[in-house]
């Protein structure tokens, strides 16, 4: 029973996200609330809301202050010599911009956050891809697939979460699946590649494409900038980065205290701070609502044991004649049950089962975690509800989750489905 709602919870809350008829919001919020209610667990659900919003609490405070501090430095203009840079690249041609849009995120995601990597590369391409009158779904898209494929890097939490259900190391999850995650990165610059020739298509090439064009200010954003403190603004991001990358501090601190130095030192007065706050209040409301609303969506879903009962279930369900190429149908389906499960829910839940299953019939039970990182919460985690790294890319690049989905889905699947067909060649699943 319990296996039975929370599918249907899944089904209609991605009817609702895709149908675009209904905030996500809303969906994160009402359906398992209606779920919870219909299950019998009334009087727990409170107590099951709280624990998933206390889970969320660290992620929903840093990505605040995260969109505050790099919202700020854009103000400041910090950001200025990289964009023309970047535009210059470019030189107007979308495809170029295509491909920057994959190289860079590929680049920052060797931190292996994958909310850092959308800020940063979101804040850094977004106002080239609108100056070029890109289709705003592009640059979500592209960035979704780079960082997506290079969270199979073992320092990301997918790869970090096999290893430790299997007890094995990188070396055996990571390495074997080497060559399938290569490929996967050539296949996300053919993908940008192609969807910068649509783009090009329908816009052609600037060819007196001003670098400067796409800088100028409203009167607003002019009074906002501080040129004569550049290198300070410099400095003290690149030292947040440092912090960042080797996590001496947790990193809600680190941008609470980062953006503190920031608006004092940039904007001393009490009035120029609260222009700044209010100048970034908007991006900063849509995305963490939408991650405190995930942390509900979730708590039910485990505080019900729903989560479990429908790993379960789909463990039990699995064709005897498919049985022989269970690595195989892992693989193909990992990055759908992105959309489904929690990386702990799945890694934690379902691979330990399906590792048994598969050292049953007389396969490793460690293919079965690298079918896993293929797709799970890899290249799925970009469009995944499920996770608030997603609502960070949607929420700074000003696109809605059931587009955002439509538009990539196919992109992402495939780039599993040809990682799954090199790992099974090379022979590590």
């Amino acid at each position: 029973m319990l296996a039975v709602l929370g599918f249907g919870t899944i089904a209609v809350f991605l009817a609702i996200t895709l149908s675009g008829r209904l905030s996500v919001l809303v969906g994160l919020v009402l359906v398992p609330l209606a779920a919870g209610l219909l299950g019998g667990f009334g009087a727990d659900l409170g107590k099951m809301m709280m624990d998933g919003i206390v889970r969320v609490a660290p992620t929903g405070i840093m990505i605040m202050f995260a969109v505050l501090y790099f919202g700020l430095m854009m103000g400041t203009g910090i950001f200025k010599p990289m964009i023309l840079g970047l535009v210059s690249l470019v030189r107007g041609d979308p495809v170029r911009l295509c491909l920057v849009s994959a190289a860079l995120p590929m680049l920052v995601a060797l931190d292996g956050d994958g909310a850092t990597t959308f800020l940063i590369s979101i804040t850094a391409l977004l106002p080239i891809h609108r100056h070029m009158r890109m289709n705003p779904l592009v640059l979500p898209g592209i960035v979704a697939l780079a960082a997506g494929t290079m969270n199979i890097l073992p320092w990301g939490g997918p790869t970090a979460r096999a290893m430790s259900v299997l007890g094995t190391s990188s070396q055996d999850i990571f390495q074997p699946v080497i060559p399938a995650m290569l490929v996967g990165l050539a296949w996300v610059f053919l993908v940008a590649a192609y969807l910068g020739l649509k783009e090009r298509r329908r816009l052609g090439v600037a060819d007196s494409f001003d670098a400067g064009a796409h800088v100028t200010e409203t009167a607003e954003d002019a009074a906002a900038l501080r040129p004569h403190l550049f290198w300070f603004n410099v400095a003290l991001t690149l030292v947040l980065l440092v912090m960042l990358f080797t996590h001496v501090l947790p990193l809600a601190v680190i941008f609470i205290i980062g953006f503190a130095v920031a608006l004092l030192v940039n904007y001393p007065s009490w009035e120029a701070q609260r222009e700044r706050l209010v100048a970034h209040a908007d991006s900063v409301v849509t995305v963490t609502t939408m991650i405190f609303a995930a942390g509900i969506f979730t708590g039910i879903l485990q505080g019900t044991g729903m989560i479990e009962a429908m790993a379960t279930s789909l463990v039990a369900v699995v064709p005897n004649g498919m049985a022989p190429y269970l690595p195989q149908v892992v693989a193909v389906a990992s990055m759908p049950l992105s959309l489904a499960f929690t990386p702990d829910a799945f890694y934690f839940g379902m691979l330990p089962v399906f590792a048994q299953t598969a050292e049953a019939l007389g396969h490793e039970g460690i293919e079965v975690g690298r079918a896993a990182i293929l797709g799970q919460m890899t290249t799925g985690f970009p469009l995944s509800p499920l996770t608030a790294s997603t609502f960070i890319l949607i929420g700074l690049s000003g696109v809605t989750l059931g587009a955002h989905q439509r538009f990539i889905f196919k992109w992402a699947f495939a780039t599993t489905l040809i990682m799954a067909a090199v790992a099974w060649i090379t022979g590590a699943i």
